[in-house]
């Protein structure tokens, strides 16, 4: 069975905090806490991905930036001068 695709950080934020609030009520029996919970910490670990993955992005567009810009020679036959 493939997996479901992943929430966005938004939604799936939203749901985290539903869950947590779930919890925090205080009226789920035993296992229905324990199975809301486990819910829980995959979702955290999904949205822990999700954030490291924008970092190493951010990372990535920064080291683009601070390297600096390069100015390249077209090919030949590929610039605009007759």
């Amino acid at each position: 069975m493939p997996d479901a695709p992943q929430p966005s950080f938004d939604d799936g934020l939203d749901r985290l905090e539903s869950l947590v609030q779930k919890l925090e009520g205080g009226s789920l029996g035993l296992e229905e806490a324990l199975s809301v919970f486990e819910s829980g910490v995959k979702l955290s670990q999904q949205l822990q991905g999700q954030l490291a993955e924008a970092q190493r992005r951010v990372e990535v567009l920064k080291a683009g930036l601070e390297s600096g810009y390069r100015v390249e020679p077209l090919p030949d036959g590929l610039d605009d001068t007759p």
